[in-house]
């Protein structure tokens, strides 16, 4: 797992091999992050279920201002840590150990530009948290989400004002990117 583009481009990330740990692919992220590339200059980003931070550090390499990855394993926020002491990332990102669904019902700060989202395909929740991210304050008038899935899990094309704006497969999982129509 290396970051593919921008100021960290090159750099190995840590990573640890565990069943439920399915990191995004060189492939997928690249195609991800060159969707999202007119996007990400001095960005807000939330990435929920962070696993190993590797599209926070992406995120960041490429010039977001601040990222907040979410993650709940004590093991995958230890990954995270080792990962920013690593790339030497000092400002700009924080680490929240939490529950995704819980982080998104508590959240009360400023919404944000940019949110990833990457459940444990083993969990199948993809919907069940577009359906609680439709509410939550973390997303504002101009967000756009990325989820990624199972090519077999349904999701849908419209979340309240969470609007389907494109979806790709790759192999096994989908990525679909959804824009906020919130006034």
């Amino acid at each position: 797992m290396r970051i593919i583009s921008g100021k960290f481009r090159g750099h190995r990330l840590k990573a640890f091999k565990a069943s439920h740990i399915r990191p995004t692919t060189d492939r997928v992220k690249e195609s991800v992050f060159n969707k999202l590339a007119s996007h990400l200059d001095e960005a807000r980003v939330l990435d929920l279920f962070a696993g190993t931070g590797n599209l926070s550090f992406e995120a960041i390499s490429r010039g977001a201002a601040e990222v907040i990855a979410v993650e709940k394993s004590p093991k995958s926020v230890q990954i995270i840590k080792a990962n920013q002491a690593h790339l030497k990332v000092q400002t700009g990102f924080r680490v929240v150990k939490s529950d995704v669904l819980k982080f998104l019902a508590q959240y009360e700060g400023a919404p944000f530009d940019l949110i990833f989202i990457d459940p444990p395909f083993t969990e199948k929740m993809a919907d069940k948290v577009m359906l609680e991210i439709r509410g939550s304050s973390v997303v504002g008038s101009d967000s756009i989400i990325m989820i990624e899935s199972t090519k077999h899990e349904t999701i849908g094309d419209e979340y309240g004002d969470l609007q389907l704006l494109d979806r790709k497969d790759f192999g096994d999982k989908k990525v679909s990117f959804f824009e906020s129509k919130k006034e």
